[in-house]
């Protein structure tokens, strides 16, 4: 019971504590007139992706490749094809292709680097380099684009102190959500007979996108469309380039054979969905929200039985 308890806390700190986290940023950024598809894609999308990068170093640090490298590969399968999926049946986000058509390639180019990386069955120092450069790049490509185009910025009055204690509580609970979530986790599954890579997969990787769902969702309500895709395509890249870059800098690891088999083809197709739904249609609607639910618990069932 206690297991269950500090489940349910550390999911808790993830989805409270990033959920300030980036709504601390968000209004520090707007108070310096970041435009509002730069606070998406950097800003909002890496802040959710706190709680994966946590998770994923503790898990490493603990031992446990399948759970960090798992949290990566399932949470961007998640992004995509769960919180997208929900964002497209309650408010069906729309999107400019050529707007959003460097950073869509970026985040397909993050796609199909993985199984390059995690070929050899481990994720080195090199590896890991390669992928920081590569989030180094991006952000350069990002920032330059804001200055090239200023119009778009939205001023904003905001009290920096307010926003600044916003921004230090989120990455507090996040922190304590991510130690409790990988410990309890690990738990559970030596319990259950599961393994660690499916208990990053589902479990893991759902909590730590918790803060994706709640912003997406939020934003697409609220009639922010760029932030709601930005958050999703920034968080993808973020989780590619610069958690598993970190973590295998900091420390190496393993990479189970069932993600080069599995898991990762589907992180790609579903990679190219999303980037074919926007360029195709320009929104994501109920009916492919729907389907995009039904093929992620297809995903999860199937990944359970390998």
């Amino acid at each position: 019971m206690l297991t269950y308890i500090m489940l349910a806390g550390g999911l808790l700190g993830l989805f409270l504590g990033g959920d300030w986290l980036v709504r601390g940023a968000s209004q520090i950024a707007a108070r310096f007139n970041v435009p509002p598809l730069i606070i998406g894609l950097t800003i909002v999308g890496f802040g959710t992706s706190t709680p994966e990068l946590l998770v994923s170093l503790q898990a490493a640090f603990d031992g446990l490749p399948g759970i960090s490298i798992g949290n990566v590969v399932g949470s961007n399968t998640a992004n995509i094809l769960l919180i997208l999926g929900v964002a497209g049946i309650i408010a069906p986000p729309i999107a400019d292709f050529l707007n959003m058509r460097r950073d869509l390639f970026w985040m397909l180019g993050a796609a199909l680097v993985m199984p390059v990386i995690i070929a050899s069955g481990y994720v080195g120092r090199i590896e890991g380099a390669a992928l920081i450069t590569g989030l180094i790049i991006y952000l350069g490509l990002s920032f330059r684009a804001m200055r090239n185009d200023p119009t778009e910025a939205l001023p904003s009055d905001v009290n920096l102190l307010h926003a600044a204690g916003f921004t230090i509580a989120g990455l507090i609970a996040v922190m304590v959500g991510a130690k409790y979530l990988v410990e309890s986790a690990t738990i559970i599954a030596r319990h259950l007979g599961v393994s660690e890579a499916m208990i990053g997969l589902s479990i893991v990787a759902i909590g730590t996108s918790l803060p994706e769902l709640a912003t997406t969702v939020a934003a697409a309500i609220k009639g922010e469309r760029e932030i709601a895709l930005g958050n999703i395509i920034g968080s993808n890249i973020f989780n590619i380039l610069a958690i598993l870059g970190l973590t295998g800098l900091i420390i190496p690891i393993p990479v189970d054979t069932r993600f080069m088999s599995f898991d990762v083809p589907v992180m790609i197709c579903a990679t190219l969905l999303i980037l074919g739904l926007i360029y195709v249609r320009g929104e994501i609607s109920r009916i492919a929200g729907g389907l995009m639910i039904l093929a992620y618990i297809g995903y999860i069932a199937i990944g359970a039985s390998l």
